[in-house]
């Protein structure tokens, strides 16, 4: 009897601890497949564009300083803005199933089938600064990142009251950010929407810099060499501007009186000129998008609802706004 009492007593807890065990494999495929380990701490994959411009710096030492702040395991890799590269990224992100992945897409469109390997992994994607095209809003939780359209629609509302009571035509040239980009596009439109209202502004020439300052001095010397007679800049970001004075400088002229210029960002380099008149408005498009990041990556790995799309706060800078505000700059 005794035996009998003993043998059971060991095969109930050999039953048990199978059953101990079968929920724990199942819990750990559960977590495994909606990315990364249960062991409390979040892990996310940032796949950046790249190194382009002062901007992307600050964004970059933005995300970087916010996770170690958050307590955010951070894996990082740089696309050197190539499209290919960030695909390749996210797809090592999600084979080590990490708890978020978080990007800013080089280009608009393109990325439907990484985004579904993503989903079908249950890893959520935010996206930051720059959008995509996908018509299905379901292969990420959010986009965190500045109204685009709107800052064309500020630089252009800047020109029209500048030039409010001239009669002449005013000739317009354009530096495009990288083709393809959310940020060009919609810098772009929302210029064009603002300034074709009134006949006199032409656009006369307009073409991509890349987002970067050699690029912007390069495109800008063609620019010079084929239409003498330019009266405005609008150059989609600082650096691109920047680039483009060194051109305008070395054609002879004075860069924000021969030739007003206005841009987009407002990271430090870009308010000094500001300040010495060199340029003669700047859109603000802030960099500092890492605290909002990670706010939004511990809310959508703990399964909470966030808004579809959050807006950063931004403002607009004359030289005189530029003089004030750029000793406590932080970028």
């Amino acid at each position: 009897m005794i035996v009998f009492k003993r043998m059971s007593a060991l095969l109930l807890a050999g039953v048990t601890i199978m059953a101990a065990a079968g929920c724990g494999s199942g819990g750990g495929d559960t977590t495994a497949s909606a990315g990364g380990a249960d062991d409390g701490k979040i892990t996310m994959g940032f796949a950046q564009v790249g190194a382009e411009s002062g901007w992307r710096t600050a964004n970059t030492k933005s995300i970087q300083e916010s996770a170690k702040a958050a307590g955010i395991e951070l894996k990082f890799s740089d696309a050197q803005q190539k499209q290919e590269n960030q695909i390749k990224a996210i797809r090592s992100y999600i084979q080590q199933k990490v708890d978020v992945i978080a990007f800013s897409p080089v280009v608009e469109s393109g990325w439907d089938n990484v985004l579904k390997e993503a989903q079908t992994a249950k890893i959520p994607v935010i996206l930051t600064d720059r959008a995509v095209d996908s018509a299905d809003t379901s292969l990420y939780k959010t986009f965190l990142g500045s109204d685009f359209v709107e800052e064309g629609r500020k630089a252009g509302k800047w020109l029209v009251e500048e030039y409010k009571d001239s009669t002449d035509t005013v000739n317009i040239v354009e530096l495009q950010g990288t083709t393809g980009s959310a940020p060009a596009n919609d810098r772009k439109a929302g210029f064009a929407e603002v300034i074709g209202a009134e006949s006199k502004f032409k656009v006369i020439a307009s073409q991509t810099g890349d987002f970067t300052r050699a690029k912007g001095k390069e495109v800008m010397e063609a620019f010079l060499k084929s239409n003498p007679d330019i009266d405005v800049l609008y150059a989609h970001n600082d650096d691109m501007g920047l680039g483009a004075i060194e051109a305008i400088e070395g054609a002879g002229k004075v860069p924000g009186k021969d030739i007003k210029i206005i841009t987009v960002d407002a990271v430090k380099d870009g308010m000094q000129a500001l300040a010495d008149g060199k340029i003669n408005f700047i859109v603000e498009c802030s960099p500092i998008l890492g605290p909002q990041l990670m706010d939004l990556a511990k809310k959508v790995v703990a399964g909470e609802q966030v808004p579809a799309r959050v807006l950063t706060e931004e403002t607009t800078f004359t030289p005189e706004q530029a003089k004030a505000a750029l000793p406590t700059r932080p970028y």
